[in-house]
């Protein structure tokens, strides 16, 4: 299917070209959708909402000679549900991007490190003052914080799921005695997410 290119959530202009991305897809689907309802009415593809003349005799001469079960329609039920998963997919990532930009998000001192919520980036860094031992850097991974070099920080995608995560580390407690949670400005007081994106 089209319009597959990755997205990376820590571009700035990822909500805009997410819903960008989003739209061409909802098209596609509408026109998918038209082309077969005609198809299905007149036994042709020609006239169909969308297509060339080109194009709708091609697809009439696949139709004609299918190759393969799922050809014998101008768009199979596959196609369909595909570009339907998609959809899904594309309105969860920009509903959790709005959202993370609308919570905001704050770092805070630890005992031996400090922890940055780096917007530009969309990360969650966390910066220890020494290397970490074995047993801090497993514990550091399990929680799904992954060492970059060309940062010197162990971070992961910035998230409410981050935030549950680094809570639930000890040894990244804020100095100040209150919890990870406690510093973030809205998200506080949020539900813990089901899943962890990482």
């Amino acid at each position: 299917m089209p319009y597959n290119n990755a997205i990376s959530a820590s571009d700035p202009q990822a909500i805009e070209k997410l819903t960008e991305k989003l739209g061409k897809c909802q098209a596609l689907q509408e026109s998918m959708k038209a082309v077969n309802a005609h198809w299905r009415r007149y036994g042709t593809c020609q006239g169909a909402p969308g297509l060339t003349d080109a194009q709708a005799t091609a697809i009439d001469q696949r139709i004609a000679n299918p190759r393969h079960p799922w050809e014998a329609t101008p768009y199979s039920s596959y196609d369909l549900t595909n570009n339907n998963g998609e959809i899904k997919r594309l309105t969860g990532r920009i509903a959790e991007l709005t959202r993370n930009q609308e919570v905001g998000f704050s770092g805070w001192e630890f005992a031996g490190g400090r922890a940055e919520a780096n917007t530009e980036m969309n990360r969650l860094q966390l910066f220890f003052d020494q290397r970490p031992g074995a047993e801090t850097h497993s514990a550091l991974r399990h929680a799904g914080f992954v060492y970059s070099h060309t940062n010197s920080a162990y971070q992961r995608q910035l998230n409410a799921s981050a935030i549950y995560a680094a809570d639930r580390l000890g040894f990244v407690k804020p100095t100040d005695g209150r919890s990870v949670r406690a510093h973030q400005p809205k998200a506080a007081h949020q539900s813990p997410p089901d899943t962890e994106a990482r």
